[in-house]
């Protein structure tokens, strides 16, 4: 689904988990999140629904290592040219104890493959991203700010009505919260989670942060 020029949204809506992904068309083209590999046909009819075959995206960003995010870089790799990015310390989390949940679910995390780390600052031809460690969720989690169209990806950090788990191996709630706080400054109009359904409009968006604060950082 296009969302705004250069910005491509698939929500996903099944009732087993797998994640959002994002596409930014900006010259070069970045799919943010693929989730995993067993839905990987839902998420090529989609990129196909609008004109996105793999072989038309030229890198990766995983906004953090859990399979449900990464798994299927796998499929892209093989398929493509594509290169795949993720904040240094998400690397070392996944060679570490984020292997951990991979292989709590019979999956092999050396099958994930990091071609290059991400910088604070990333640039698509005539889109300028921010790249902004969020820890909290694991500790090289990663949230996309573009700031010329005041859209946040958001990776696990927060959702429309909800925050990423912080009981997983890495998880940390004193740093997730504080990620959260930091991130509410920035002007958004445009929340794209990891899970659940994109929120649109500044004050929509601003309401979301507050309800979060108020029902969850007591027992974060």
């Amino acid at each position: 689904m296009k969302l705004l020029k250069g910005l491509y949204c698939y929500i996903w809506r099944g009732w087993e988990n797998n994640c959002n992904a994002y596409i930014i068309d900006g010259g070069l083209r970045v799919l943010i999140d693929p989730g995993h590999r067993k839905f990987l046909g839902w998420l090529l009819r989609s990129m196909e629904s609008d004109g996105f075959t793999p072989r038309d995206i030229d890198f990766i960003i995983n906004t953090h290592s859990h399979p449900d995010h990464c798994e299927a870089n796998v499929d892209f790799v093989d398929m493509g040219r594509v290169k795949v990015a993720m904040h240094p310390l998400e690397e070392e989390y996944l060679r570490g104890e984020g292997a951990l949940l991979f292989r709590w679910m019979g999956l092999d995390p050396d099958q994930i493959t990091v071609h290059f780390h991400l910088a604070e600052e990333l640039s698509l031809d005539g889109v300028k991203l921010k790249v902004i460690h969020t820890p909290g969720h694991t500790p090289g989690s990663v949230c996309i700010y573009w700031p010329d169209e005041e859209v946040l990806i958001s990776g696990d950090l927060i959702f429309e009505g909800g925050v990423g788990r912080v009981d997983l191996p890495g998880g940390n709630g004193e740093l997730l919260k504080r990620s959260i706080r930091e991130i509410s400054r920035l002007p958004i109009r445009y929340l794209l989670p990891g899970h659940g359904e994109i929120v649109v409009g500044r004050e929509d968006v601003a309401e979301n942060f507050r309800f979060v604060e108020r029902v969850y950082f007591n027992w974060i």
